[in-house]
């Protein structure tokens, strides 16, 4: 499969390429500095600009996906705007480009504990809510999206740097709440995360919805 790979050297999007790569998809690794990026058999380096949506959709166009792990940084004073303003950004060139398998990647916020959003409960780190409520808004948007063939994916709520699992290929999904462990804990590694999302593109089973994964 030719896929397109929006923030391909972010934590998440690097191992997202390794995993494409090695399953023998050709992918064009998009990003905002290149230098990143080694060069491989099977992969192209675009230098990119999720916000020139013109450019964007011209270096999607003949892909039969595209994968965002766009992120606008967790330092980022602006992330909450900036995140809906990159994620819409690149919806918008994905319609352009005429590809219709758009994959991407949000937050665990927005995933219900009964009837309440995660984000909003006591226990939510402050520190992270602007980026959350930044992935919750669009995929309210997303959801509204009826011309692609789209798929929202929110992490584990502990899906970070510290979790050395690494790949086990081994993972259980839910849609709108968190899958839990038999320790009450909702845990998957970036390489884990990477898998279940190449298994979704290979093997569509959230087309138009949104699912989360951890082990």
């Amino acid at each position: 499969m030719k896929v397109a790979l929006i923030g391909a050297t972010g934590f998440v999007g690097s191992k997202l390429l390794a995993e494409l790569l090695n399953r023998g998809h050709e992918v064009t690794a998009i990003a905002r500095d290149t230098t990143k990026l080694e060069a491989k058999p099977g992969l192209t380096i675009s230098k990119g600009d999720v916000f020139n949506v013109d450019a964007t959709a011209a270096t999607l166009s003949g892909h039969d996906a595209v994968l965002s792990a766009y992120n606008p940084g967790w330092t980022n004073p602006n992330i909450e705007a900036d995140f809906i303003k990159g994620a819409e950004a690149i919806q918008e060139a994905v319609k352009k480009s005429g590809v219709k398998r758009l994959i991407t990647i949000g937050g665990a916020g927005s995933l219900y504990i009964g009837d309440q959003q995660l984000i909003d409960t006591p226990s939510f780190p402050k520190e992270y809510y602007n980026g959350a409520n930044g992935a919750r808004k669009y995929l309210d948007t997303l959801r509204k999206e009826t011309e692609l063939d789209w798929t929202f994916f929110s992490p584990a709520i502990e899906m970070h740097q510290g979790i050395t699992t690494g790949r086990t290929g081994q993972y259980r999904t839910q849609t709108e709440n968190p899958v839990f462990d038999e320790n009450g804990r909702s845990i998957l590694s970036a390489e884990d995360l990477s898998v279940a999302l190449v298994d979704e593109l290979e093997n569509p089973k959230f087309i138009k919805a949104r699912f989360t994964a951890a082990y």
